[in-house]
C-alpha cells in the first residue's frame, strides 16, 4: 500500500511543478499558453464572424464555461486525474505480473515505429474513433448520461462551452481509451501534444458562434453547423444525433449525422433542462446525487 500512496503522491508534486512552470517558463509545447492562444484566437473569429448577431459577446454562462474551461484543463488533472492515472497503470502492471505478464508486452504493434506523420494520422483517426463511442454510450447508459448532462445544459452556444463538462466525464472517456493506447503505445509527450491541440482546436471550433460548415470537408471534419444540432433541445431519437468529435466521419458512416437545417435560432439543451443546477458545484455532485 506504501508504494501505491508514493505514487499518488510523487504526482501530485510532479503534476504541481509541471504546471508551475508551465505558467513561468513558456514553451512551444505549452499546454496552460496553448490553451489561451486557441481560446483567444477562436473568440476573435466569434466576434468578426459571428452567426447568431443577436447574441451577446458575452453570453450566458460565459464565465461560468471560462472557469470550467480552466478548471477542467488544469486543475481537475492536479486534483484527480494525473494522480488516478499512474495509480491505474501501475495497478494493472501489478495485476498482469501475478501472471507473469508485462504491460509492455501485450502491444499489438506500436504506432511510434511508423513514420511519424503518418503514426500521428493513425493516432487521431483511432483516438477519435474510440472517443466518437464512449461518446454514444454517453447519451444510451441513464448514469453516463447524468454526467453528461452538464455539458448539455448549455443555453447558448460559445467556444468555452467545449469545456463544460463534469468532472466524471473525462474518468469515462480516459478509462476507455486507455486500452486502444496500451494496444498501439509507444507515444511520445510531444506527439500526443500536436494530436491534443488539433482536437482542442476543432472542438472550440465546434462550439463557437460561427455559421461554418466547411463545404465539402464536412463530411470529413465536424463543424459548428452540425455539432450545434448535437445540442438541440429537439432531436428526433432520444440517443442522441452528430456524435463526432473531431471527425463528423463517422456519423455518416454509421447513419447518426442529423443536419435538417442550418440549426442557426434552434433551441438548445434537453428535456426539463429548467430543472438543471446552474451552479458549477451543483453541477459537478449532480451525478452522484439522488
Amino acid at each position: 500500500m506504501e508504494k501505491y500512496f508514493q505514487i499518488i503522491q510523487e504526482s501530485y508534486q510532479g503534476y504541481f511543478n509541471y504546471l508551475k512552470n508551465e505558467i513561468i517558463f513558456p514553451d512551444w509545447d505549452n499546454y496552460f499558453y496553448g490553451l489561451i492562444a486557441i481560446s483567444l484566437v477562436v473568440f476573435v473569429l466569434e466576434l468578426l464572424f459571428p452567426w447568431r448577431k443577436n447574441q451577446k459577446v458575452l453570453r450566458k454562462d460565459f464565465w461560468l464555461d471560462l472557469f470550467y474551461l480552466f478548471f477542467n484543463f488544469f486543475l481537475l488533472n492536479l486534483i484527480l486525474l494525473i494522480a488516478l492515472s499512474n495509480l491505474t497503470e501501475q495497478l494493472i502492471n501489478d495485476f498482469l505480473s501475478l501472471f507473469g505478464v508485462q504491460l509492455s508486452s501485450i502491444q499489438l504493434f506500436s504506432l511510434s515505429e511508423l513514420p511519424k506523420p503518418l503514426s500521428l494520422f493513425l493516432f487521431f483517426i483511432i483516438s477519435d474513433f474510440v472517443q466518437w463511442n464512449v461518446h454514444r454510450l454517453l447519451h444510451t447508459v441513464p448514469f453516463l448520461w447524468k454526467i453528461h448532462q452538464t455539458h448539455h445544459s448549455v443555453k447558448e452556444m460559445g467556444f468555452a462551452a467545449h469545456f463544460r463538462y463534469n468532472w466524471m466525464e473525462p474518468i469515462v472517456y480516459k478509462t476507455i481509451l486507455y486500452v486502444p493506447i496500451i494496444l498501439i503505445g509507444g507515444f511520445q509527450l510531444e506527439d500526443v501534444f500536436i494530436v491534443h491541440f488539433i482536437s482542442i482546436a476543432i472542438g472550440h471550433l465546434n462550439h463557437a458562434n460561427l455559421g461554418w460548415d466547411y463545404g465539402y470537408l464536412k463530411y470529413l471534419l465536424n463543424n459548428p453547423k452540425m455539432h450545434i444540432w448535437h445540442h438541440s433541445k429537439k432531436i428526433p431519437n432520444k440517443n442522441g444525433i452528430n456524435f463526432g468529435i473531431s471527425l463528423s466521419l463517422w456519423d455518416y458512416l454509421f447513419k447518426t449525422n442529423y443536419i435538417p437545417s442550418d440549426g442557426k435560432n434552434i433551441e438548445l439543451g434537453f428535456d426539463q433542462d429548467e430543472q438543471f443546477p446552474k451552479d458549477f458545484l451543483e453541477q459537478e455532485l449532480y451525478p452522484i446525487k439522488k
